[in-house]
């Protein structure tokens, strides 16, 4: 059964989404601070498929919590916020959130959201034939199936956007790509960040992926237009 974590100081909204997850038949874990939540995603690394973030928080607030889950996890995170900033969910997004929700939201929305979540990170597919289950490329594996990575055999963490970007361009080597159709295509909504946000993602990736990032040789960049996986790789 996968576990949700729901960290959230609004006591009658933790009481409604953990009902609304049980009765998805998802086991539900409630944390009502940031603190608190902290301490619960460390004790249920191993089994917590999905964290819900409210990010006002008395304590620590989200972007806090996130940032300290960031240093020890890749779980999927879905952030909450009351606020209808567009730099809230930037942030959020580019701190290693997955998906973003405004308050107030329906629940259907929100069931959407985790159902998408949990079987795009934790539901372990069929695939069929090692080819289409693994991608061997130059000094660099991509496990597609269990969503690992290894760079000259040595383990590299990715987030689930990182993995998600690495897959896409891996896939189409040697394609031209603008930001645009990145975010279209790996974020599956229409297209809502600026150019430095597309930027700040590729930077994070290449630095944990490229031998020398100041000189990239996986995700090449064509000035004006947008990234391209190299052919070569």
């Amino acid at each position: 059964m996968n576990t949700i974590l729901i960290i959230d100081d609004d006591r009658e909204l933790c009481a409604l989404m953990r009902k609304c997850v049980e009765k998805e038949n998802f086991s539900a874990l409630v944390a009502y601070g940031g603190r608190e939540g902290l301490e619960m995603a460390a004790e249920w690394k191993e089994s917590c498929s999905l964290i819900i973030l409210d990010v006002m928080m008395p304590d620590l607030d989200g972007f806090q919590v996130l940032q300290k889950i960031r240093e020890k996890s890749n779980v999927p995170v879905l952030m909450l916020t009351a606020k209808s900033d567009e730099e809230d969910k930037i942030s959020g997004l580019r701190m290693g959130a997955d998906d973003y929700l405004t308050k107030p939201f329906s629940i259907n929305e929100l069931m959407a959201r985790i159902n998408s979540l949990i079987r795009r990170y934790t539901t372990l597919n069929p695939v069929t034939g090692s080819e289409a289950a693994t991608m061997l490329l130059k000094d660099m594996v991509i496990d597609k199936v269990n969503r690992m990575v290894t760079v000259r055999n040595i383990p590299i963490e990715l987030t689930g956007k990182e993995f998600d970007l690495l897959v896409f361009l891996a896939s189409n080597k040697g394609r031209v790509f603008t930001k645009k159709q990145i975010y279209t295509q790996v974020w599956e909504e229409e297209y809502a960040f600026d150019d430095s946000n597309i930027m700040s993602f590729i930077s994070k990736l290449r630095k944990k992926i490229e031998p020398n990032p100041e000189q990239p040789f996986y995700i090449q960049t064509v000035r004006g237009v947008g990234y391209r996986f190299n052919k070569e790789a």
